[in-house]
C-alpha cells in the first residue's frame, strides 16, 4: 500500500449528510464526494494543504448531497460527475458515468459502483481499492430506504448490497453518505438488515401497520439518526425499507 490518503469529512448539522475530501498528498490531486456541506472547513483544508481538486463526485441527486455543488465548482474548478441515471436531475454535471467507469487523477483511481435502490443512479465510489463511499445504500448498522424521490426497488437495493458491496474485501473501509465510518466486514457481521439478507438471522414475524396496510416487520433496527428504520413486507409479498417513524407497531 502506498502513502496514506488524506481523508476529511464534514457532516451537515441538520441533514446529517457527509461531504468528503480525499487527497493523495499535500500539494497533490484531490476529489470531493457529495456537497451537503458545510464546505468551509473543507475549503480551508484544500488551501492549507495546497490540494488541487479535480473532480466533484455526486453519489445521487438528493439535495442533502448536492446543495453546495455550485460553490465547490467555483472554488475549485472541479469537474462535476454523477451516474448517468441521476445526472439528469443534477444541474451542471460535466461528466456522466456508468458502472465500473474509472477516473484517474494523480495517484487516485476512483471506480464507480452502480448501487441503485435508494435512487436509480445511486453511485458508490471505490478509491485506490482502499475505501468505498457507499452513499445512501449502506450505513453503519443500517441501509438506505426505498421510498425516497427517484427510488427504484427493494430488489435493486438488496442486489446492490449483497452482490456488489459485500463482494468487496471485509477489510475495505466504508464511508457512508450518513453516519460514521465502518468496514465491509463489520457490516457483514453486525448490520441487522445485512444479517437477514444473508440468512444469518431469521426474518421477523411481527405484524405492524404502514401506509394504511398491515405489514410483516422483517427487520426493525436503529437508523443513522438514532431513530428507527424498518424492512417491511406487504401482503402481496412486496418489500420496502421505510422510516420507522411511519410504522405503527402493535402494543408500542
Amino acid at each position: 500500500m502506498g502513502q496514506e490518503l488524506i481523508l476529511e469529512k464534514v457532516e451537515h448539522p441538520s441533514w446529517l449528510s457527509n461531504t468528503y475530501l480525499v487527497g493523495e498528498m499535500d500539494g497533490g490531486c484531490a476529489v470531493v464526494i457529495d456537497s451537503g456541506g458545510p464546505i468551509e472547513p473543507l475549503l480551508e483544508v484544500i488551501r492549507k494543504r495546497h490540494l488541487r481538486v479535480t473532480y466533484l463526485l455526486n453519489s445521487h441527486h438528493h439535495s442533502d448531497h448536492i446543495t453546495e455543488n455550485a460553490r465547490l465548482k467555483k472554488g475549485t474548478d472541479a469537474r462535476l460527475c454523477a451516474h448517468r441515471l441521476d445526472a439528469r436531475s443534477i444541474e451542471g454535471v460535466d461528466l456522466e458515468l456508468e458502472d465500473n467507469d474509472v477516473i484517474s487523477t494523480g495517484s487516485l483511481k476512483i471506480r464507480l459502483l452502480h448501487i441503485p435502490g435508494h435512487t436509480a443512479g445511486q453511485a458508490g465510489f471505490v478509491i485506490n481499492d482502499e475505501i468505498c463511499f457507499t452513499a445512501d445504500t449502506l450505513f453503519k448498522g443500517s441501509i438506505g430506504g426505498t421510498l425516497a424521490p427517484g427510488h427504484t426497488t427493494f430488489e435493486d437495493l438488496r442486489h446492490s448490497i449483497v452482490e456488489r458491496l459485500l463482494t468487496l474485501p471485509d477489510s475495505m473501509r466504508v464511508a457512508p453518505g450518513h453516519s460514521g465510518m465502518t468496514t465491509i466486514g463489520l457490516e457483514r457481521e453486525n448490520n441487522p438488515f445485512v444479517r437477514v439478507m444473508l440468512g444469518k438471522d431469521p426474518e421477523g414475524q411481527e405484524r405492524a401497520r404502514f401506509a394504511g396496510q398491515e405489514v410483516q416487520l422483517v427487520v426493525w433496527a436503529r437508523d443513522y439518526d438514532d431513530g428507527f428504520k424498518a424492512w417491511v413486507r406487504y401482503p402481496d409479498g412486496r418489500d420496502e425499507v421505510v422510516p420507522g417513524s411511519q410504522v405503527q407497531r402493535q402494543g408500542h
